[in-house]
């Protein structure tokens, strides 16, 4: 085991001296700093001594940014990975670091060891993706079963990605596509009031970790993550949607457009009201993962999501998925959106704004009127 750098022994002598201060420290500087890496089911934690946790919290607190995802591309492809049996926690973070799984295994190790968990490391099969932060990681990583394998899907994925993925393990991604391009009548539940000429199940394929038997069948899968879909957007959801005058099958169709548009998470109640606003304006979406969506597969890629998406692509584009030709939301939902992106739905922020343009850091600018917006694009896009 590493030493302790010499920051975070003064950090411990700070604390045994003055636990007061230590304390203050944790509630107003560490704390905050932990929103987004604790793990639900860690109930261990309670295990560490109050001071070791204290201290754990601390080195997590400054290791933030290694416990962001390697990847900033949701459509990093995903990697078999191996727990062979007697690995500890320590190895396993070690070889996750080593195959660009994770941006630092002892980061990873960290977070195991706050939560409790850093013995519950067990042998299996896993699909990881390095998109997936550290924490979606150490969800993946426990309690698995020698019998099953373990897949993450991530948000944003559309039908074909979650097959791919499936397939890797289970050999059945060309049973998924077939099936889920014909299904939606016979899974989704009458309450999301699914059109009747409508036959797929993209974005009801809910984003989340899913352990299967290694026999598992496409109708398995497809019935799993449909079923948790059901779960998810429940009675309460239902109801928002209701007073918001939205069909569920709207709402998953817009959150999938705000999924592959936001980059930000504190930008998808934004986004998601521009779209509304539009909407409520007779104006056209004009957004484009639409295009992508119905481009399809890029051979020269090897890629689901056409990037950059030039000019001719938005003009030249004969689909009813095209929302810069096409009024209204497109046929259907174009990935399979994970909860925030529905719940901007949901709950849009009370913003005017009418247009949005990337400023190329993930963040974008927003606009109420059109001279706005095209001063926006010459700046950020310089056009």
């Amino acid at each position: 085991m590493r030493r302790p750098h010499a920051l975070v022994s003064a950090i411990l002598v700070g604390l045994l001296g003055c636990a007061g201060v230590a304390a203050l420290a944790y509630y107003v500087l560490v704390r905050p700093a932990l929103v987004g890496v604790q793990i639900a089911a860690a109930s261990a934690a309670d295990n560490n001594p109050p001071l070791r946790r204290l201290l754990l919290a601390l080195i997590l607190a400054a290791q933030q940014p290694n416990l962001l995802p390697v990847s900033d591309d949701p459509d990093a492809p995903p990697q078999v990975f191996v727990v062979r049996p007697g690995e500890t926690a320590s190895d396993v973070a070690l070889r996750l670091e080593n195959a660009g799984l994770v941006r630092s295994g002892s980061a990873l190790r960290w977070l195991l060891q706050y939560h409790g968990l850093d013995r519950s490391v067990e042998a299996g099969t896993f699909l990881l993706s390095p998109a997936m932060s550290a924490q979606q990681v150490a969800v993946a990583l426990l309690n698995a079963q020698p019998e099953e394998v373990t897949i993450v899907v991530l948000e944003g994925w559309r039908l074909e990605q979650v097959a791919e993925a499936c397939n890797q393990l289970l050999g059945i991604g060309a049973e998924i596509v077939e099936l889920g391009r014909v299904s939606a009548q016979q899974y989704l539940p009458g309450w999301a009031q699914v059109p009747p000429q409508v036959s797929s199940l993209e974005g009801f394929l809910f984003p989340d970790t899913y352990r299967f038997a290694k026999d598992a069948s496409a109708q398995d899968v497809l019935q799993a993550m449909v079923s948790n879909f059901s779960s998810r957007f429940d009675e309460a959801r239902r109801a928002e949607a209701q007073a918001a005058g939205l069909t569920p099958y709207a709402v998953v169709t817009l959150a999938s457009i705000v999924e592959r548009e936001a980059v930000l998470a504190e930008e998808r109640p934004i986004i998601a009201a521009v779209f509304l606003n539009r909407l409520r304006a007779g104006m056209r979406l004009e957004a484009d993962p639409t295009v992508q969506y119905a481009l399809g597969f890029q051979r020269e890629t090897g890629r689901w999501w056409k990037v950059p998406l030039l000019p001719a692509d938005i003009t030249g584009t004969d689909s009813a998925y095209n929302t810069y030709r096409n009024a209204g939301l497109p046929p259907g939902p174009i990935c399979n959106p994970g909860l925030a992106a529905i719940d901007a739905v949901l709950r849009p922020a009370q913003v005017p704004y009418l247009y949005f343009v990337a400023r190329g850091d993930g963040s974008h600018a927003f606009a109420t009127s059109f001279e706005e917006h095209l001063a926006n694009v010459s700046r950020y896009q310089g056009g």
